[in-house]
């Protein structure tokens, strides 16, 4: 009366890698890093469990494990020891992640060292750039006074060695204004990695505990994008990339890989940014016993791949190697 099914055969463990459409290498992977200038030793983020701010003097020697476990590429967070409204330590030749820059690029020339280009954990009032008074009287974000700051970030981490500059604050015009910055103090092979679809999300909690970056008033929603809006998001892509961008990006990755799928299809090489909250969920379910840390970490990583993202932010970076090495 039905027709019968026929059976799936048995896939024997052996040669089942084989036949995987997708894999996870240690070349996908970039490790961000948190930079304390007023650290003495690495401070444990409560928030991210088994991730650090670390002391300058020692980001060296923290890359330097990183590079022998197979880790090929860095993004660094700077919390400076001085913030104001200006942001003026960001582009401080001696600032934190100038510092930072120069040790490691000394220390381990090979290794690629992404600088992220934003003030929120420079400011007093933790906003993405120069804030005042809006046409409707409310304080919010001012988007060309934000990137003449930008710009200024930007050089100066080209200057101590960044080879690639990430632009996180979603600024209308931010990466045309950006590549002639870079392009008028000589600097026409320093990467764009632009934060192009970056949402508001609230998925940033952990990290604006770790790099101290909360917000004194209102919220980024003014300038991030809205989680509801898919073809914004696509359109915001398209116009970074018609603007000089090198690489796109979406962040959070996990929950958008929708987005992700649709901008990989514009022809650039697209980064995902595995967020705190991600990394932080998966790790109190491990702690607490509900699912498995590992197998949880792969099958989220070669899920955000197999959408698109040719290379994954992750704070799971160093972990993934060391389970690689034991595979």
């Amino acid at each position: 009366m039905f027709p019968q099914r026929r059976m799936r055969r048995a896939r024997s463990r052996p040669i089942q890698p084989l036949l995987n459409e997708t894999n996870i290498t240690k070349n996908d992977l970039v490790a961000p890093l948190f930079v304390d200038e007023t650290a003495k030793t690495p401070q444990p983020i409560m928030a991210m469990p088994g991730q650090f701010r670390y002391p300058v003097h020692e980001i060296a020697s923290v890359c330097q494990e990183l590079w022998t476990i197979g880790v090929r590429a860095v993004l660094l967070f700077g919390i400076p020891e001085h913030k104001d409204p200006d942001g003026t330590s960001a582009y401080d030749p001696d600032g934190i992640v100038q510092q930072a820059v120069r040790i490691i690029k000394s220390a381990l020339p090979g290794m690629v060292v992404i600088t992220d280009v934003c003030a929120c954990e420079y400011t007093t009032h933790g906003h993405c750039g120069i804030v005042g008074p809006s046409r409707c009287g409310e304080m919010d974000l001012l988007n060309d006074e934000s990137l003449e700051l930008m710009d200024r970030i930007a050089v100066s981490h080209a200057e101590a060695g960044a080879d690639i500059i990430a632009p996180s604050c979603m600024l209308d015009g931010m990466v045309s204004s950006l590549r002639n910055a870079l392009d008028a103090e000589g600097y026409e092979k320093v990467l764009i990695m632009s934060y192009s679809t970056k949402f508001a999300s609230a998925l940033y909690g952990p990290f604006r505990e770790a790099a101290d970056s909360g917000y004194s008033f209102g919220d980024r929603s003014t300038y991030q994008l809205n989680p509801a809006n898919g073809r914004e998001a696509y359109l915001e892509s398209r116009m970074d990339m018609d603007e000089g961008a090198d690489i796109l990006m979406v962040k959070p990755a996990g929950f958008y890989l929708d987005i992700l799928a649709d901008i990989a299809t514009l022809g650039l090489p697209v980064a995902a940014y595995q967020v705190s909250g991600e990394y932080s969920m998966i790790k109190a379910a491990a702690a607490n016993g509900w699912i498995r840390e590992k197998e949880t970490v792969f099958e989220s990583l070669t899920c955000i791949k197999r959408a698109g993202a040719d290379l994954i932010i992750t704070y799971f970076a160093a972990d993934v190697c060391r389970w690689l090495d034991e595979k």
